[in-house]
């Protein structure tokens, strides 16, 4: 099932696609998705409900939001894919390496990405975002991991390289700028994704591709990766986990590296998980 969230910011509604891929309207039956929403029946609600017909049709143009109302926190993977991993010249992770971004950074997938003032290496990371649906503590195996997935999604984890590697040395700093996670345009339910290592990742800059990889190519799996984050902090209904990018962002290529610019425009795409379009302007 593909969730979403659509309507002007602040204000999303929640809705679905139905198998005829119409828009429809979930807003009478519950409140949003959220936190209350994933780890409770909301997902059985919105399933029994979709397929029974009959729902409210919404007008297929109406903004999209961010298919998950804002999250208690966004955990991130870095150096998760080993070809980024060779492009950036960093040896391969023995474990996972974790690093937060802050809730207030999520947008749309279709919203305008804003440049930090002063930024001059802001660049693109297209990643594939797991969504908890259930309280995880202390997990003892990825067989217990998988079932606490709610689903999937897509987020471009922009970043600030100058103030993530040279201001300091904090990746979070160079993570948590406005604007800085488009996630969506659906949330895809864990039911509906066969393999989630089996998805191809890809991401243009003004129509250039810059990012061909797979999920296959991932050093920690999903499972591994939520197992492993429950033995350091207890991950909650809502929460994501952005998984790590592959090759092909700004900080690996040659000098002058293409960092973004105002009038840039992003388009990602993840396998069965839609597209993304944003814009880039100054903040």
């Amino acid at each position: 099932m593909k969730l979403l969230r659509v309507g002007t910011v602040g204000q999303e509604r929640p809705a679905a696609l139905d198998a005829h891929g119409r828009l429809v309207d979930l807003s009478g039956l519950v409140a949003d998705i959220d936190g209350a929403f994933l780890g409770g029946d909301g997902i059985e609600v919105a399933r029994a409900a979709v397929a029974g017909g009959g729902l409210p049709v919404l007008d297929p143009a109406v903004r999209v939001g961010a298919p998950v109302a804002r999250p208690g926190k966004i955990v991130c993977v870095g150096l998760n894919y080993s070809d980024h991993a060779a492009e950036t010249g960093a040896a391969l992770p023995a474990e996972p390496i974790l690093f937060m971004k802050a809730p207030n950074t999520v947008v749309g997938p279709n919203d305008r990405v804003l440049i930090p003032r002063g930024s001059v290496k802001t660049d693109w990371e297209v990643e594939l975002a797991v969504v908890i649906g259930r309280t995880a503590r202390y997990l003892p195996d990825e067989a217990t991991a998988r079932a606490c997935v709610a689903g999937y999604t897509i987020s471009n984890d922009l970043s600030e390289r100058e103030f993530q590697l040279e201001r300091g040395g904090q990746w979070d700093k160079g993570k948590s700028c406005e604007t800085f996670n488009p996630l969506g345009p659906w949330l895809v339910t864990a039911d509906d994704v066969a393999d989630p290592q089996q998805l191809g990742l890809r991401l243009r800059v003004n129509g250039t591709l810059r990012q061909d990889g797979s999920t296959k190519n991932m050093i920690f799996g999903v499972a591994e990766i939520v197992r492993y984050v429950s033995q350091f902090m207890v991950l909650e209904p809502g929460d994501v986990i952005n998984t790590g990018t592959p090759a092909g962002v700004a900080l690996g290529m040659p000098e002058p590296k293409p960092y973004l610019r105002p009038g840039d425009v992003l388009e990602l795409e993840i396998d069965g998980l839609g597209t993304q379009r944003q814009p880039v302007g100054s903040a």
